[in-house]
């Protein structure tokens, strides 16, 4: 079993590696929140046991971050704190169980075991690619031929959205829905408008277009022929 451990006590941590070392286990440890999310996304582990209190970027901002790039490696967090209402925060935030230290190792084990029997569930790609445009959803970062491409926030949901769905055509009523989150027809011309920044970015500079408006329909993007 391939384990990541986010702990930034090392007494703790070497307690909890010697443990699964001990049984046989790959246990890798990273002691702060922003290592942990680069490392988690990028590696395939079994289980990630995370303790909520982390320097950097807290426990819950690293798996709610992690959870938003499609990761589904199950998650146990270690913490100190024992009210419901942070339980529930924690595995509403991603988690899916939950430990007060001071625990038995044994009690530990166990559980990350049980997480660990769960059917694997297929890792959404951290980094999207269409011809030689690349979206890096875990830097928020765009490039196309290997030159970045500085895009605003909603333009980047956008370009992810369109991504995602290569090939396939988006209505403007869809992408007001998934990038905008209007269940309503505004009556603007905010689709548009981001298209056309979008489009002035990542296909003008270059020679092959890849962001297609589909008349009367709506938009879609995808490789040439």
């Amino acid at each position: 079993m391939r384990i990541l451990l986010i702990e930034d006590d090392q007494k703790t941590a070497d307690y909890i590696l010697r443990g699964f070392r001990e049984n046989g286990n790959v246990c890798d440890h990273i002691e702060n929140g922003h290592d942990a999310l680069f490392q988690a996304s990028r590696e395939n582990y079994d289980v990630i046991i995370a303790d909520r209190m982390l320097p950097g970027l807290d426990g819950l901002s690293v798996i709610k971050a992690l959870r938003s790039t499609g990761k589904k490696t199950p998650v146990i967090f270690l913490t100190s704190i024992s009210g419901v209402d942070d339980r529930v925060e924690g595995l509403e935030a991603g988690g899916d169980d939950y430990l007060v230290k001071p625990f038995a190792f044994s009690e530990l084990a166990a559980r990350v075991s049980a997480l660990a029997r769960r059917p694997v569930m297929q890792q959404e790609k951290t980094v999207l690619k269409v011809h030689d445009l690349e979206l890096d959803l875990i830097r928020r970062r765009a490039s196309r031929a290997g030159k970045e491409i500085e895009l605003q926030p909603k333009e980047f949901l956008l370009l992810e959205t369109l991504m995602r769905n290569e090939g396939r055509v988006l209505t403007r009523t869809m992408l007001l829905e998934r990038v905008w989150d209007y269940h309503f027809d505004p009556q603007t011309s905010v689709v548009e408008t981001h298209i056309s920044r979008l489009r002035a970015k990542i296909d003008k500079p270059f020679e092959v277009p890849l962001l297609h408006t589909i008349r009367s329909t709506g938009y879609s993007i995808h490789a040439p022929d």
